[in-house]
């Protein structure tokens, strides 16, 4: 019989070499040891098994913001040979309870502030536990439980997609998948230590409790802000009081941290580790300006939901010296261990060097396919290659650079124009500190581009100066025929722009289906 590959394993070699020291920490306070994590997981798996019926298999879902209890019931769920379902805290109530319906979850972790509104509104068959009341605290009085075998192949994490289009999709990711995540980051990324912290200033129900993983199998601690999220000044405050610190933030969060640093001259960036950053795609802009404040720190990468985390990346060391190669600095890098791309035309062949296809994914990292829903996995999977809906185009070193989404092309007058080179243009204005651009219907070009421009705090964006931006960097067809200024752009929990409800604010887009 082959061995297990439950992740909840992970602990156990830290519980053993490095048993005394902080595991997860609320700020600077120590929570748990590593010891005394891997018992109450094993305590709490136990807990759940008996008291609620989980069965290796079950799913569980966890609706709740950062805190320890999160960590805890995460391997916990692994520990009972279960399935974990991290569904964003900031979902609307209705939308996390269609998710926990969607999956068929037996039980529901969710937090104080939410379980009043979202309970109603949970199938009869799922339970509910409430982190921080009586019945959650009581799991970690159990009889601690042996770890439930698993083989690489059985699902671990059920990972919604962002459903910016349209209904939400459950990646099944397996044992497997997250274990080879966890390989690529050692053999790519950088190596870990019980030297090392993760600070966890994003959200565990998506990239920074998978990026968690290979954090806790070499014991670096865990430290979840008090704030429970991104808060520019308190995660400096938390980089100056913990050993090499790495955390993940997407794109806009960046440009956030390094106006702060901007501001604060002694800002401990030498204390800092890795920035991870991803989720959407990083103008070249805010690289430059990243690496300035943060020295050569600042690592760029390309994940879905479907290939969690691994698909492409640049290094930080590789980020660092392409700043005098815009082209090289505008790319998400090259595969990642173990991991192959390919540009493919609409007959899923390969397109040449240099040219724009959609960007094919394979490797140990990737799905078994959706929840539920055997066309969408048939589609996604078709050859054996995960179609990412990406588009983007391989030069001859390898070095892959999205275009944009396929499903966000604009063809206007004729000719295809990807907003994402337009916004790329307009993030050069010192006025513009952010900038999605969409196409909606028009009688005359088909479709017309409209920009939504939020103020970055130096003046206000003038549409004249903008337009007179785009025609010296730009083809003319592809500047925007409007332009709309907005406090703030909508995003959904992982930082993507819900360029759908843009398009909705346009008059007439929504009743002509854009």
């Amino acid at each position: 019989m082959s061995g297990s590959a439950n992740l909840a394993l992970l602990l156990d070699a830290p519980a053993r070499v490095v048993s005394d020291d902080p595991a997860v920490l609320l700020g600077d306070r120590p929570v748990r040891s590593w010891q005394g994590l891997a018992e109450v997981v094993a305590r709490r798996a136990a807990a759940l098994s008996a008291s609620y019926g989980i069965r290796p298999g079950d799913r569980v879902a966890l609706v709740a913001g950062n805190c320890p209890e999160y960590l805890e019931l995460l391997f916990a769920v692994w520990h009972a040979g279960a399935v974990a379902v991290p569904i964003s805290s900031r979902l609307h109530v209705r939308e996390a309870a269609v998710l926990v319906d969607d999956c068929a979850a037996g039980l529901c972790v969710t937090s104080e502030d939410l379980a009043g509104s979202l309970a109603p509104l949970l199938p009869l068959a799922t339970r509910l536990l409430v982190v921080g009341s009586a019945d959650e605290r009581a799991t970690t009085l159990a009889a601690p439980m042996e770890p439930v075998r698993r083989s690489a192949p059985d699902d671990a994490w059920i990972f919604y997609t962002s459903g910016t289009t349209g209904r939400a999709k459950g990646a099944r990711l397996s044992h497997g998948n997250l274990l080879a995540m966890s390989a690529a980051y050692y053999a790519d990324v950088a190596g870990v230590g019980p030297r090392d912290s993760f600070l966890h200033v994003a959200a565990l129900s998506h990239a920074s409790g998978l990026f968690a993983l290979p954090f806790l199998a070499r014991g670096a601690a865990q430290v979840l802000p008090p704030s429970g999220g991104f808060d520019a000044a308190e995660l400096l405050d938390l980089v100056g009081g913990h050993r090499r610190s790495t955390f993940f933030v997407p794109p806009v969060l960046l440009r956030r941290l390094v106006a702060a640093v901007e501001q604060a001259p002694a800002a401990p960036v030498d204390r800092l580790g890795t920035v991870l950053v991803g989720a959407a795609p990083v103008p070249a802009g805010d690289l430059r300006r990243g690496i300035a404040a943060l020295g050569p720190r600042v690592w760029n990468g390309y994940g879905q939901g479907e290939s969690p985390c691994t698909i492409t990346a640049m290094s930080a060391s590789a980020t660092a010296a392409a700043l005098d190669d815009p082209q090289r600095l505008a790319s998400v890098g090259t595969p990642r261990w173990a991991t192959r791309v390919r540009v493919v035309d609409r007959e899923d062949r390969p397109v040449g060097v240099g040219e724009v296809g959609e960007v094919v994914v394979d490797g140990p990292t990737v799905m078994a396919g959706y929840l539920g829903r055997p066309e969408a996995t048939a589609e996604a999977l078709r050859g054996g290659w995960l179609h990412t809906g990406d588009l983007g185009r391989m030069d001859a070193g390898g070095y892959l650079t999205l275009v944009d989404r396929a499903k966000d092309v604009v063809i206007s007058g004729g000719y295809n124009v990807y907003p994402r080179e337009v916004e790329d243009v307009l993030l050069t204005d010192p006025a513009v500190g952010d900038a999605a651009v969409v196409g909606v219907p028009d009688p005359v070009w088909g479709e017309r581009l409209v920009a939504f421009v939020v103020p970055g705090g130096r003046g206000r964006p003038d549409p004249q100066a903008l337009d007179a931006r785009c025609l010296a960097a730009i083809a003319r067809h592809k500047r925007p025929k409007e332009y709309v200024i907005v406090d703030a752009l909508p995003r959904n929990p992982t930082g993507k722009v819900l360029k759908t409800e843009l398009r909705r604010q346009v008059p007439g887009a929504a009743e002509t289906g854009a």
